[in-house]
């Protein structure tokens, strides 16, 4: 029996190869797009069984040919792309697919478990798995709350696992490939290799320079919390998946740059001496993401650990201290 990863090459499906393989599985199926060849790199250091193309995936599944063949599916392929403005291409690529993959599983009594998205909160300042706290703010966010909707009317007499992530604020290991949607964390390391400082917005929606805050989760717990419902079947259910504690860019950067001055011995400093030695600056707040930012995001993590998930999750100074050495080993 094998394990399928949708978005194997991304940035969580390669995480989740890498911790299934950690675990001793290696008979994994990779399914992506390699239009975008430099995530292959993703991949270099994982045990996979076959990789297929995603549009020949999707046939393949449908046509029967993995019928009695599969475990699990973790389905983590999307677009992404908060700044898409191809709705059809989004919907087609985010929702259709995803929809014809969900049916299957259902049908074989295959695990399910998929990535949505804190997006799908959007202009919310309440984040529970509720339909009252719902307003995606772009039609990725509307793609993935779409989906959220199918599958809350497919629970209820689903006889196998369904369960939806709503990712927040992920950061970490093999996310270069994504550009400019690759994390805050990733663009700071770069940033401060290039020019010895950060830059971050200046304030907004009421709060001050670089105040903003975000739940921001390390990848690593999000490949463990997906292996812990891997391990549990009985549950299902959509979930928050950050957290629960909001903290602002300015800690992101203040942990970020102490990080990055740690590799060469130099020691800690706080946000007012980073300030004033200009290792630390403010932009202006982008006009074309007025209306369209979340300046405030913490998920509300009742339901996961109702769920029997009881881990403490890293907080930005401990993730982005193990990033930063990740990323410096690889330079």
């Amino acid at each position: 029996m094998y394990t399928i990863v949708t978005g194997a090459a991304g940035f969580i499906g390669s995480n989740l190869v890498k911790a299934l393989n950690e675990r001793g599985v290696t008979k994994i199926i990779a399914v992506d797009n390699l239009t975008r060849a430099d995530k292959f790199k993703n991949l270099v250091d994982c045990e996979i069984a076959d990789y297929i193309d995603k549009d020949e995936f999707g046939e393949r599944l449908l046509s029967g040919h993995f019928d009695g063949d599969i475990d699990a599916i973790f389905h983590e392929g999307a677009c992404s792309d908060t700044m898409e403005t191809d709705g059809r291409y989004m919907m087609e690529n985010n929702f259709r697919y995803s929809l014809g993959i969900l049916d299957w599983c259902i049908d074989q009594e295959v695990q399910f478990l998929y990535a949505s998205s804190a997006a799908t909160y959007g202009g919310s300042s309440e984040f529970k798995e509720q339909r009252s706290c719902e307003a995606p703010l772009n039609v990725y966010g509307y793609s993935k709350f779409l989906f959220d909707q199918i599958v809350r009317r497919r629970l209820p007499e689903a006889s196998s696992q369904i369960v939806g992530f709503r990712y927040f604020n992920v950061y970490g290991p093999r996310e270069s490939h994504k550009g400019r949607m690759a994390s805050v964390a990733f663009h700071h390391y770069n940033q401060f290799a290039a020019e010895r400082k950060v830059k971050l917005f200046e304030g907004c929606d009421g709060y001050g320079h670089g105040e903003q805050k975000r739940d921001f989760v390390y990848v690593g717990d999000v490949a463990r919390v997906n292996l812990y419902f891997l391990d549990h079947p009985e549950k299902s259910g959509i979930f928050n998946l950050g957290t629960g504690r909001a903290q602002s860019f300015n800690e992101l950067a203040v942990a970020n740059v102490n990080s990055c001055r740690a590799l060469t011995g130099e020691p800690k400093q706080s946000l007012d001496e980073l300030l004033r030695q200009g290792f630390i600056e403010y932009i202006p707040f982008p006009e074309a993401l007025r209306g369209k930012y979340q300046s405030f995001t913490q998920a509300d993590l009742t339901r996961l650990r109702q769920a029997g998930y009881d881990a403490l999750f890293a907080s930005v100074e401990e993730g982005v201290a193990h990033y930063v050495e990740w990323l410096n080993a690889r330079v």
